[in-house]
């Protein structure tokens, strides 16, 4: 029993070591670049001020941000109006926000990959020859008003039970993935490629390498940088 404990709290470690590694650096150097992406704040008469008003959510720019969290930048609401932009790009800072507004807006085309992620928007304000991202399957309301397009409530694209899907392979559960999008992931006690291996996936073996030379690669690199400190 405590080999077994042993053995999940190395594999725990692993993880967060890895992943602290390859991905800190990069959220720290973009983290809430979003928020301003153009001028000004959020207005209070807009539907996404209001919507951060009756959330209680603090205004950072251009973003509405939920209070009362562990994470201070997590986004509940964008808008980017009247913002003179042609093309969205990377919205993927925002991509919890539940209402995003990129009405008057110049944007010559909008992809459905934009908005891949985003599982918990449930309305969004487009320009009105915008397209809803997903198509008109992907919204349970789609209206036109005021010159502009109104997706309201996203579908989810898996089956009603939340089980196992015709989409995904065998042993596997199906997750939405933003407007028109979904993922599959292993069932439990599954993995590899289709989820077709059975048993526990091999943490140790897979990832005690490469955790092991990113050890070595750093202490070298401190040892490197100590030796240049003690010459100067």
């Amino acid at each position: 029993m405590k080999m077994k404990a042993a053995c999940c709290w190395i594999k725990s470690v692993l993880l967060v070591l890895i992943f602290k590694t390859c991905f800190n650096a990069t959220y720290t150097l973009t983290n809430q670049e979003v928020c301003s992406l153009c001028g000004g704040t959020i207005l209070n008469n807009t539907m996404v001020g209001r919507f951060c008003s009756s959330s209680f959510g603090r205004i950072d720019g251009r973003c509405c941000l939920k209070n009362n969290t562990g994470d201070p930048d997590y986004v509940i609401g964008l808008d980017l109006s009247n913002c003179s932009l042609t093309h969205m790009e990377d919205l993927q800072e925002a991509e919890t926000a539940l209402i995003i507004d990129l009405s008057l807006n110049p944007i010559v085309n909008l992809t459905d990959t934009t908005f891949q992620g985003f599982r918990d928007l449930n309305f969004i304000i487009l320009p009105q020859e915008i397209v809803c991202p997903g198509g008109n399957t992907s919204w349970q309301k789609i209206e036109v008003r005021e010159g502009n397009r109104l997706c309201e409530d996203q579908i989810n694209m898996c089956n009603q039970t939340g089980q196992l899907s015709m989409n995904c392979p065998e042993n596997s559960l199906c997750a939405p993935d933003g407007p028109g999008f979904y993922e599959c992931s292993c069932a439990d006690n599954y993995h590899g490629y289709k989820c077709l291996r059975e048993g526990e996936f091999p943490v140790l073996q897979v990832f005690g390498p490469l955790a092991a030379s990113t050890v070595v690669v750093s202490f070298l690199l401190w040892a490197t940088q100590r030796r240049k400190a003690k010459s100067v």
